[in-house]
């Protein structure tokens, strides 16, 4: 390949990047005016709830080369509008992403933290329109919120902003997993399916290996699954339990946390984070065991079966209201 006109093709793909993004924000704002518009005029009486039709009726008489303009999509872009007219803090979050991907926010998220938690990760993940389908039915922000609450006084306590990071549960839907099954079908499951297990993740964790070999003194220990996390710039660890947690499973992960920041971990990276998958836990149990942990670490359970939303989000309304009574 010729270098000399490597920077020319960059400068082409970026200006592509930048008509496509210009030309996604100018359809949204269509979109936003369009919904306004039709709104403003129901609000005030001068047309009824039938004028969708119509207009979409007569859209398609007076201009039937023109697409996305049937009564169902008109109707979704006054709904759009008024979604979010009182929040102008997120006007150019909208714009950011593509219709479809904010038809599958505005219309399934239930709260405007839920929106906004949605149209900041979409954007930052550069999710497909069916990866973002899959994280909401998949109750990512419930789980990331009550695992925002969930972390070790030591995790807590070091410089870097975990919030979003780690979750209380991870759902592996996708393994397809009998409910009886070994660390070692969840561990040869989670290899396969490495590009769902990153998804379900962050995609900013990059797998480094399986059975990650650590030699302390004469023998050999091996950490279950190894990742490097690009934010936080630190090695995370993951120790995989296929029953219940037992505050013995962190003396081992601690000892692995221990072994890498002596052994492994470069000058410039931050101490290394854990992170147990037990299979079901008792919060109280996990509380104490934790609360005595000196390393930085978490225990999450993991799922098989997408969670029940209603159920997550209960847990989440309880956690608010604990924290509202604690001040």
């Amino acid at each position: 390949m010729d270098n000399r006109f490597t920077d020319i093709i960059q400068l082409i793909k970026q200006s592509r990047t930048n008509a496509i993004k210009a030309v996604n924000a100018e359809l949204i704002n269509l979109y936003w005016n369009i919904g306004e518009h039709i709104s403003k005029k129901i609000e005030q009486s001068e047309w009824g709830d039938s004028v969708v039709t119509e207009l979409a009726n007569f859209i398609q008489i007076q201009e039937p080369e023109i697409k996305g303009f049937s009564d169902k999509n008109i109707w979704r872009m006054k709904q759009f509008y008024e979604t979010y007219k009182a929040f102008p803090k997120l006007s150019t979050l909208l714009r950011e992403i593509s219709w479809s991907h904010n038809l599958a926010i505005f219309s399934r998220c239930k709260t405007v933290e839920e929106r906004e938690f949605y149209l900041k990760l979409a954007k930052k993940e550069n999710y497909s329109f069916r990866e973002l389908e899959r994280q909401i039915s998949a109750s990512l922000f419930e789980r990331t919120m009550i695992g925002n609450s969930k972390l070790s006084t030591a995790l807590r306590e070091t410089n870097h902003d975990l919030s979003n990071t780690f979750k209380d549960s991870y759902v592996f839907e996708f393994l397809n997993l009998p409910d009886l099954h070994s660390e070692s079908d969840l561990q040869r499951g989670l290899i396969r399916q490495m590009k769902n297990f990153i998804l379900e993740l962050g995609k900013d964790f990059l797998f480094i290996g399986e059975e990650y070999k650590l030699q302390v003194g004469n023998s050999d220990f091996y950490i279950d699954l190894l990742f490097y996390h690009r934010g936080l710039q630190c090695l995370v660890a993951f120790e995989l339990k296929a029953d219940k947690f037992k505050p013995d499973h962190l003396g081992q992960l601690n000892f692995y946390l221990e072994a890498l920041d002596r052994d492994v971990r470069k000058p410039n990276e931050n101490p290394s984070i854990g992170v147990l998958l037990c299979k079901d836990k008792d919060s109280e149990v996990v509380e104490y065991a934790l609360s005595r942990s000196l390393s930085p670490t978490m225990v999450s359970e993991y799922k098989t079966q997408l969670p029940d939303k209603k159920l997550l989000q209960q847990k989440l309304h309880e956690l608010f209201d604990n924290e509202t009574d604690e001040k």
